[in-house]
């Protein structure tokens, strides 16, 4: 039985340590490394290393009873959470590693509701139980306050395989067939054991296990734990379908793509399809090569199967979290960075082989983003934080020996509409012909661009009403005010028009990008910054400063839940004004404050007209970016401003809806 396992955790928690633990345990590794000794199995990289946190999530393979188990080590650091989220499109279950003496952190939060979306059985350890200051009993309490009620303590189980009448109860109490069950005292030992496997299997009972990776305490009940309560189902008989999971690039930079057979089987030679049918024919490449890997090591293999994480040479665009084989849906993704960052670089490096790289790194971490933008003469790229950045200038000198710097994180914003507009774009140079009318509607906030046909074929034909709605979604758009990216809005194909002879390639392109920024220009367009959620526990007597301090940076909070002698406030608050709060607060508490911040999505601008003015963008100056349409008399071609276009066009559309 194979089983994909993915360990996660604050940063600190002891996370790659416990790795080490299971994997001495199962005699992967023949002896345990530590992060402070700079020699972990799977915190290899040499940044890794000197830094002693995790940055890349790598696997290892190991057996346990008659399962094999795929662990995949995920970062804990908050600025790597897209990394972290990558893999959690695989996994079959998931470890978090709770301290024993911090208890609940910010980023336990943010992995725990990422684990709910996902639908992830999850199982904890507290970890560090050796630690002075450890408080087991007091961090369960913590996790079932603050994560779940539904979390169950197995400590003893583990060992005995049976459930006590108190464990039991508690279980009965979450299912009603359990129920009878419990009252009439029946049920051997197996049976209630099967039942907690598939309760756990639902995610509706999350086991907890405690001890000490550090000192070999509590791992072999933790991995009898999971052996007992896991279970998979895959089936090597049906056609093969997977999910990638993550992109790397070997020493001699062929394009590595990791891969999770969820059903069938997979041998050298053999042809993946891949790509949605939306744009035209799925993508379909030969498989070059198989490897397995375990940590920086891999093997040749020249045949996979259902439930196995392998590696494919041969696919040269499949993209983390999209479908291959006989699957087509693609992963949504939770978290996307809220800060761009200038790439500064000088002679003798070049803009062509910067971007080169950029683009390559692109494909490992789509989040980057990288965008050249044409108006500033300038490179940008998106990030969760200055450690990304850090990190991401190390890994240029080593892996390309490129000297790069890049500016101070700033506030990455992004643009909607306030009410529904109708915008058309005709495209008409001679030999060319295209119109399209389309209109835009504010969507539901983090929806991003959705598109929408509502045209009928006898209008246009089938074909270019898919192309248009290609284009609606191909690359990204941007708002008139500051030229952020285009979101939370809602395109719909009203109409267009061809022609038999003289419609080509690429002028339902032109007749598109022209009709959604005709409609910008008439919309009211609404600026949009990234938002932090809040939870902050400080003693009472700063209570109040803190309320000042939060509505002092234009957040709201709920009513503070008071305490004896703390008290927990929570929010919303825009990133510009709380980025760097928690330094702030750890400083005026002497460290006895905490804070959480996480993703709180995008909400109207506090500081909109200080923004605009900022920015200084000039929205005629991006000559790829016309509201301007173009018509045809008399064999010549001619410019009509987006005021008057509408009263040029071929078609007609009923705006009065």
């Amino acid at each position: 039985m194979h089983k994909t396992i993915g360990l996660l955790a604050h940063v600190d928690a002891g996370k790659t340590t416990f790795a080490e633990a299971l994997l001495y345990h199962t005699h992967t590794i023949r002896s345990r490394g530590r992060v402070d000794h700079r020699d972990a199995f799977l915190d290899s990289h040499e940044i890794e290393k000197a830094r002693g946190i995790t940055v890349f999530a790598d696997q290892a393979e190991m057996k346990y009873g008659e399962s094999t188990y795929f662990l995949l080590d995920t970062p804990g650091h908050v600025d790597f959470s897209a990394e972290m989220e990558r893999a959690l499109q695989v996994l079959d279950y998931a470890v978090i590693i709770v301290s024993a003496v911090e208890g609940v952190e910010g980023h336990t939060e943010t992995v725990w509701q990422l684990l709910r979306s996902f639908g992830i059985p999850t199982f904890f350890f507290i970890n560090k139980t050796d630690r002075t200051g450890a408080d087991p009993d007091r961090v369960l309490e913590d996790i079932r306050s603050e994560l779940s009620g539904d979390v169950l303590d197995l400590c003893g189980w583990a060992e005995s395989g049976r459930l006590d009448e108190s464990r039991k109860a508690w279980l009965a109490e979450r299912e009603e067939a359990l129920l009878e069950l419990f009252l009439d005292g029946a049920g051997s030992d197996e049976e209630w054991n099967a039942h907690l496997a598939r309760l756990v299997q639902v995610g509706r009972v999350f086991p907890c296990l405690q001890g000490s990776a550090l000192l070999d305490i509590g791992i072999d009940p933790f991995l009898n734990a999971l052996d007992r309560l896991t279970v998979t189902t895959y089936d090597p008989r049906l056609p093969f379908a997977g999910r990638v999971y993550k992109i790397r690039h070997d020493e001699q930079g062929a394009r590595v793509t990791f891969i999770k057979a969820l059903q069938g089987e997979l041998k050298v030679r053999d042809e993946i399809t891949y790509g949605p049918e939306s744009e035209g024919d799925p993508r379909t490449e030969k498989v070059t090569g198989l490897r397995k890997y375990n940590g920086q090591r891999f093997v040749q293999t020249e045949r996979v199967s259902a439930g196995e994480l392998f590696a494919v040479t041969g696919l040269t665009e499949a993209y983390s979290g999209e479908a291959v084989g006989a699957l087509r849906d693609t992963i949504r993704r939770e978290l996307a960075p809220t800060l761009q960052s200038k790439v500064r670089f000088e002679p003798p490096l070049h803009l062509k082989e910067v971007l080169r790289v950029f683009r390559l790194l692109d494909a490992e971490d789509p989040t980057l983003g990288t965008r050249w933008d044409e108006a500033l003469q300038e490179l940008h790229i998106h990030v969760m934080g200055k450690i990304q950045l850090e990190i991401l200038q190390q890994v240029l000198q080593e892996r390309f020996r490129m000297n790069v710097a890049f500016g101070a994180p700033e506030i990455l914003y992004k643009e909607t509409i306030a009410a529904p507009v109708v915008g058309c774009g005709h495209f008409e140079p001679l030999g060319h012909y295209a119109e399209v009318h389309l209109r835009l509607e504010p969507g539901e906030r983090g929806s991003g661009v959705t598109f929408v046909n509502a045209c009928h074929a006898d209008d246009l034909s089938v074909g270019y009403q898919n192309l248009i709605g290609q284009h609606v979604l191909e690359r990204e758009h941007h708002g008139l005010l500051t030229g952020s990216p285009l979101t939370d809005v809602k395109v719909t194909l009203l109409t267009g028009r061809s022609h038999n002879k003289h419609t080509s390639g690429g002028d339902f392109r032109e007749a598109t990008y022209r009709a959604l920024r005709q409609a910008l220009e008439q919309a009211e367009n609404v600026l949009l910054e990234p938002v932090y959620q809040f939870k902050i526990k400080v003693g009472l007597d700063h209570l109040g400063k803190v309320m000042t301090d939060i509505q002092q940076a234009h957040g709201r909070f709920d009513p503070p839940e008071t305490g004896a002698e703390t008290a927990v406030i929570t929010g919303v608050v825009p990133v510009a004004t709380f980025m760097d709060y928690g330094v702030e607060l750890a400083s005026r508490t002497h460290g006895k404050g905490s804070i959480t911040l996480k993703s709180g999505g995008y909400e109207a601008c506090h500081q909109t007209e200080t923004v605009i003015d900022c920015k200084s963008y000039n929205k005629n100056a991006d000559p790829a970016y016309t509201s301007t349409s173009i018509f045809c008399a008399k064999g010549q071609a001619y410019s009509v401003s987006w005021e008057e276009a509408p009263s040029k066009m071929h078609a007609s559309v009923d705006t009065s809806s």
